[in-house]
C-alpha cells in the first residue's frame, strides 16, 4: 500500500506547490522565477533544453539545495524546514545520473538504499521483481548493462512505497521493452495515488503519458497545461494525409480549393495537406463527398516536439 502524507483529506489541494521560486549562481539564474503547482496522483512532466532548470528545480524540490527566493511547498511544509524531513522520508528520487558501489551486488546496493531510508529490508525483494532484475539480484554492479543498473536505479527509488517520485531522465539506457514495462509500472503507482514528476529528453515518449507538463527555458516555466491545450495554444496545424490514386489528385485539390488550407505536398501515393485546427471538419466533410476517390485516410496532430520546439525557440 503506497504512504499517505497525513489522515488529513487533502485530496483537492495541490501536493507541490512553487511560487516565485529563484536560483541564482552569482549572474547566473538557473530558475528565474517559477511558479508551479502539481496535484495529488498527478503524473507531471517537465521539459526543457539542457541548461533549462528543470534539474535545478528538482534539487530544489528535493531540499538537496536551498533557494535563492520563493518558496516551495510539499503536503504543506516548506522545503528546507525542520518539518520537512518527515515528508522527505516519503519521497523517492532517482537522478540522471546515479552513482552506484560497483562492488556491491543488486540486492546489497538496495539494502545500502533501504537502511538509508529506514525501510524494511524485506522491501527489496518487491522492488527486484518489480524491475525485472530478480534474477540479477546476487550479481555485481559492475557486471550490470547500463539499463540494468538505471532499473536498479529505479529500484532505489521505489523503495519504501514513496507517495511522491521524482525521476529525472529514468528511461535512460533502457531498451524499448524495458521502456514498456517502466511505464506499465507508473500506470500502476498512478492508480495507486502516487504523484510522479519527470524529465525526458524522449518527448514522443512522454507525450501520451502525462497528465500534465511544463516547458522551460532560460529558467522560466514558457507553458504549462495538457498536451492538447498547448497544442491549442500555439494553433499549431494538422496534416491530412490522403490516399488516392494518382489520377485523382486534381480532383482533391478541386475539392479542397475553397477551404483555407495549407502546404499541399505530394508524398509517395499519399497527398499531404496542412491545415489549420479550425478547419479540420471542413475538409473531412469535402474528402468524404469525394467518396471512392479517397482510398484512406489519417490526421496527425502536432506532437509535443512540435509543441516544444513552438514554446522554447
Amino acid at each position: 500500500m503506497v504512504n499517505t502524507f497525513s489522515n488529513r483529506d487533502k485530496s483537492d489541494m495541490p501536493v507541490i506547490i512553487a511560487q516565485g521560486v529563484h536560483k541564482h549562481y552569482g549572474s547566473i539564474h538557473a530558475v528565474d522565477g517559477v511558479d508551479l503547482d502539481i496535484q495529488r496522483g498527478e503524473v507531471f512532466g517537465l521539459i526543457g533544453h539542457n541548461g533549462a532548470g528543470k534539474s535545478t528545480m528538482f534539487k530544489m524540490m528535493l531540499g538537496l539545495i536551498p533557494l535563492t527566493s520563493g518558496s516551495i511547498r510539499i503536503d504543506g511544509a516548506n522545503v528546507g524546514d525542520g518539518n520537512f524531513r518527515s515528508i522527505r522520508r516519503k519521497i523517492g528520487y532517482l537522478p540522471e545520473n546515479i552513482v552506484l558501489y560497483d562492488n556491491l551486488t543488486g540486492l546489497e546496493t538496495l539494502h545500502f538504499f533501504a537502511k538509508l531510508k529506514g525501510v524494511p529490508p524485506g522491501d527489496t525483494q518487491r522492488v527486484l521483481d518489480l524491475v525485472g532484475l530478480t534474477k540479477a539480484a546476487h550479481r555485481r554492479v559492475r557486471e550490470y548493462s547500463k539499463g540494468m543498473r538505471q532499473r536498479l536505479g529505479i529500484a532505489q527509488a521505489m523503495l519504501g512505497n514513496p507517495a511522491i517520485l521524482f525521476l529525472d531522465e529514468p528511461t535512460t539506457g533502457l531498451d524499448p521493452e524495458a521502456i514498456r514495462n517502466f511505464y506499465a509500472i507508473l500506470r500502476q503507482l498512478k492508480d495507486e495515488g502516487v504523484t510522479m514528476v519527470i524529465t525526458s529528453h524522449i518527448l514522443a515518449e512522454i507525450q501520451e503519458r502525462v497528465d500534465r507538463l511544463a516547458i522551460m527555458a532560460t529558467g522560466k516555466v514558457q507553458a504549462l497545461g495538457t498536451v492538447s491545450a498547448l497544442r491549442e495554444q500555439m494553433h499549431l496545424p494538422l496534416w491530412f494525409n490522403i490516399r488516392v490514386a494518382p489520377d485523382d489528385v486534381d480532383a482533391i485539390r478541386t475539392a479542397l480549393s475553397h477551404l483555407p488550407i495549407g502546404a499541399i505536398e505530394i508524398r509517395d501515393d499519399c497527398l499531404a495537406v496542412q491545415c489549420p485546427r479550425d478547419s479540420k471538419m471542413a475538409v473531412i466533410t469535402a474528402l468524404a463527398a469525394l467518396n471512392d476517390k479517397v482510398r484512406d485516410i489519417t490526421v496527425r496532430e502536432p506532437s509535443l516536439e512540435d509543441v516544444f520546439f513552438g514554446f522554447s525557440d
